[in-house]
């Protein structure tokens, strides 16, 4: 599974980044975590705004930090 955390590094995309981290070790999953902060590597999945969530190619949310709680459903 590769995730990717698309932000500049805003206090939200460290929040989602923080996020995503505890609900892949809380989950037990295998996955490569990326953070993204190119703006051209992030308009190429259509994102817009930032924090967004990609999980294999498919863009999960965008504009806002997740829920630890949403993630842990996008990983089962």
């Amino acid at each position: 599974m590769k995730i990717l955390v698309m932000g500049p590094g805003c206090p939200k995309c460290e929040q989602a980044e923080k996020t995503v981290r505890e609900a892949v070790a809380e989950a037990g999953v295998a996955a490569d975590i990326e953070k993204v902060k190119d703006f051209q590597e992030i308009a190429k999945y259509g994102i817009f705004s930032t924090p967004a969530v990609v999980i294999d190619g498919q863009v999960k949310v965008v504009g806002k930090a997740p829920s630890k709680k949403e993630v842990l459903g996008w990983l089962e």
